[in-house]
């Protein structure tokens, strides 16, 4: 295989490749520090890079495959995957995206340590926005990083260094979290597919409940069948001592789903000047439905009730109490950016109540935004109402003006976090500036089958990882 067709062929051809004797770890290994070296002074994806540590890990890799017997009790044997820099990698500082940061981190995170037990290795670690704070990656720390599609333009946050180092071919697939579309964003700004799962489904540990439970940990890759094989990796198993007990599922089975399914098609927001919906994403979205309807699936309008603003006050107030809560837990809290302070004060000065008062409408809330899936199986909106922003789109604003620049970003997304239910990211071809389009597709409480099945139909007629962004062959 081509070398720049082997960077781009996605974890699971990786490991069918290694586990086959046709490449080597180490080769695939050489690859990717090959291309970092090239490409990531123009991305700016990654922070740190583990070169000689991953190459001794490729080496070792090689050699239990020779040995033989490793390939059904590590599936991922000898596949290079970067880490976002929120999850602890042993001996590593975790930043969260600011230079306020303390200790290297005692132990690899749960997820982490799952992913190395399947015989992946860590090649680096990925750049976020500050405490994941806004839906794009810079920051006054470590820079900004650029989109491969378009390099004047975000990658999204938070996981924005994960989804331009996949995107870009840097690696086959990395981890990402989502507290309010920060795997989704990324995803649908840099055409990957990114699954937001079920709260409890993947563990979060050691930061178990990460902002009161709107966050997941989750992983962006090229393509669904890349991500059904991490998620059968990481998730599940024993749960985090705090988290929530959800059904044993294994996303690989799910992608031979063929059903027939009722869709709702949602796209309309609380009226605000931030949201108006952008006549690309619109037509992303119409496009879509015709290749469902096309597939035998029934697509009908039902529309969802957000209520006056969106994002909720709920999710607001969790959303400040949680920024209020990292900053203080920061080993250096007098470093963090002045926007990021500003909106962490306001989080300080909300009662313990709020947040209760927050926690205790879930329920309601769930059951008002899930009723048009009481006759339907998938909820069909955007993924954001704009193309991704451009770079520095913020800079020099105050967190005012910065927040509600965010918040017209998260409007179709952050709901979804609050009720805890999945939902991903589908790329959906190319606007005529190249940029990448996508849609959301919202599956009921526990139940990834169904999105993973069909967003699988979708990449069958639109074969999306083929596409690879311009000057990074």
């Amino acid at each position: 295989m081509d070398a720049t067709d082997l960077a781009y062929a996605g974890i699971a051809k990786q490991a069918e490749l290694i586990a086959a004797g046709e490449v080597s770890s180490r080769e695939l290994v050489d690859l990717y520090l090959e291309r970092i070296e090239r490409f990531n002074p123009r991305l700016n994806a990654f922070r740190v890079v583990f070169s000689e540590r991953a190459r001794m890990e490729a080496d070792q890799a090689d050699a239990r495959r020779g040995a033989g017997g490793e390939s059904s009790q590590r599936p991922l044997l000898g596949v290079p995957f970067a880490v976002k820099d929120e999850h602890d990698v042993a001996g590593e500082v975790t930043t969260f995206g600011t230079n306020a940061y303390g200790e290297p981190a005692r132990a690899d995170a749960e997820i982490v340590r799952r992913l190395r037990a399947a015989g992946a290795i860590v090649i680096g670690k990925t750049h976020m926005p500050e405490l994941g704070a806004f839906p794009w990656t810079e920051s006054p720390t470590w820079g900004v990083t650029r989109n491969p599609w378009k390099l004047d333009h975000s990658p999204g946050g938070s996981s924005g260094g994960s989804a331009a180092a996949v995107a870009a071919g840097l690696v086959g697939a990395a981890l990402a979290g989502d507290g309010g579309g920060s795997i989704r964003f990324p995803s649908a700004y840099c055409s990957l597919f990114g699954l937001k799962t079920q709260r409890g489904r993947v563990p979060m540990a050691p930061h178990v409940n990460a902002w009161h439970g709107l966050v997941v940990n989750g992983v962006l890759t090229r393509s669904v069948r890349d991500s059904a094989l991490l998620y059968d990796a990481i998730a599940d198993g024993p749960a985090d001592p705090d988290a929530p007990v959800v059904p044993r599922s294994s996303f690989l089975q799910a992608l031979g789903g063929g059903a027939k399914l009722r869709i709702a098609l949602a796209s309309k927001l609380p009226p605000s000047p931030l949201t108006r919906l952008h006549p690309e994403n619109r037509r992303a979205l119409e496009e879509t439905v015709t290749l469902l309807r096309s597939l035998g699936h029934e697509v009908d309008e039902h529309e969802v009730d957000h209520g006056p603003l969106a994002p909720a006050p709920e999710f607001t107030i969790l959303y400040l109490r949680s920024l209020h809560e990292e900053v203080a837990a920061l080993a250096h809290p007098e470093r963090v950016e002045r926007r990021i302070r500003a909106l962490a004060r306001l989080g300080g000065a909300l009662p313990a109540s709020a947040v209760e008062w927050a926690l205790g409408r879930q329920a309601e809330y769930a059951a008002r935004l899930n009723e048009p899936l009481i006759d339907h199986d998938v909820l069909l909106t955007p993924v954001t109402p704009a193309p991704p922003p451009r770079i520095g789109a913020c800079e020099g604003r105050g967190w005012l003006r910065t927040t509600l620049a965010a918040s017209a970003t998260v409007s179709y997304a952050a709901c979804w976090n609050f009720t805890g239910q999945p939902a991903c990211s589908v790329p959906a071809g190319f606007a005529a500036d190249g940029l990448p389009r996508a849609v959301q597709l919202v599956g009921k409480p526990n139940d990834e089958a169904t999105l993973v099945a069909l967003a699988a139909q979708i990449e069958a007629e639109r074969p999306w990882a083929e596409a690879r962004p311009p000057g990074f062959s």
